[in-house]
């Protein structure tokens, strides 16, 4: 363990510019299912219908309308029980890395598990028919996930549909050291509290899965306090930060800034800004300018409504405008309208 003088200390600065270049926001990848699983390391939350679809749209060039249901993906209840994608490789460090070592939550899992492949064999169902077969609530089935034997599909606009997968190939320990590796990659550096908060899991959990990386990860010292990185990630710490790109149209609920508490403060420091980007109710999506968050967006059809923080140049709306009429979107019979509130 390194003492608190020999500690890597980072700039808010430097935080986001690793963020940024790790979750390929500063530069798109190339189209391909490498580059899907990439954009999807730490999951792409699915909540509100085809977010997933935007997030990747922000990460991967060429990406169409159906991406988000291609071969290498899968939707799962992830983290918090919300709707993801994420590789179907990696399904289970969001799903098996959640399941209690011991308790209740771990009883009811797999007893859920259980009894709905037996209902299920190898068909699939929505999910309130299956729930009516058990004779449970529809949204308890959502505890059944945490096996890692349950896959959804959810278009936004119905019920989802079920299914059962093959049990993941490691146990629960191995998934969920996994998760914690992702994420302090993808969001690092970070504590072990703001991990268990974002993967819906107890504190002491989080902790643990923390302890377990062992030489995996180093102490740093960061603007809001104490944290860990993977010691593999230190190098892209130290090197120049790439060029931020002109604008992204990130969705709600991307993983750039699906924070709480302190990580907030860091990523939009001004805590009036920070009410307006995370709500109490649906939150809306963050426009991310040359490397800073400066707004927010919401999209209604063909209508995209820009709140700025500030009044853009010329240059940014341009980018911006740009990036909303590539917006990778189904089913509309018209190009998008830009409306700017600034």
């Amino acid at each position: 363990m390194r003492d608190r003088a020999t500690r890597l200390r980072v700039t808010r600065t430097q935080i986001l510019a690793f963020r940024r270049s790790v979750q390929a926001l500063d530069a798109r990848l190339p189209r391909g299912a490498a580059s899907l699983r990439r954009a999807a390391w730490l999951g792409l939350q699915d909540s509100m219908p085809r977010a997933a679809l935007l997030s990747l749209h922000a990460r991967v060039t060429g990406t169409q309308p159906a991406a988000w249901e291609g071969p290498s993906l899968v939707q799962i209840w992830g983290p918090r029980y919300s709707t993801y994608v994420v590789d179907a490789r990696d399904a289970p460090a969001f799903t098996l890395g959640r399941l209690p070592d011991t308790g209740p939550t771990r009883r009811v899992a797999e007893s859920l598990a259980d009894r709905l492949a037996q209902v299920l064999g190898d068909t699939r169902m929505l999910q309130r028919d299956a729930a009516r077969a058990l004779g449970e609530p529809p949204n308890r089935l959502r505890y059944a996930t945490l096996t890692g034997r349950v896959r959804i599909r959810w278009d936004g606009a119905r019920e989802p549909t079920m299914w059962m997968a093959p049990p993941p190939g490691i146990g629960p320990g191995a998934a969920r050291l996994e998760l914690a590796r992702r994420y302090l990659h993808v969001l690092g550096p970070a504590s072990p509290s703001a991990f268990a908060a974002w993967a819906g899991i107890p504190p002491v959990a989080g902790a643990a899965a923390f302890e377990a990386l062992g030489a995996a990860r180093v102490p740093v010292d960061t603007p809001v306090g104490d944290g860990w990185m993977l010691a593999s990630d230190e190098p892209a710490f130290r090197r120049a930060a790439d060029a931020p790109a002109p604008a992204r149209l990130l969705p709600s609920g991307d993983a750039y800034f699906l924070l709480d508490g302190a990580e907030r403060e860091l990523l939009v420091p001004r805590a009036d800004r920070r009410e307006l980007l995370w709500t109490s109710r649906v939150w809306p999506g963050a426009l991310l300018v040359e490397g800073e968050i400066c707004g927010t967006w919401r999209r209604a059809q063909h209508t995209v409504r820009i709140d700025a923080w500030g009044r853009p140049s010329r240059v940014v709306r341009d980018a911006v405008e740009a990036e909303a009429a590539a917006l990778p979107l189904p089913g509309l019979d018209r190009a998008i309208d830009v409306v700017w509130n600034a």
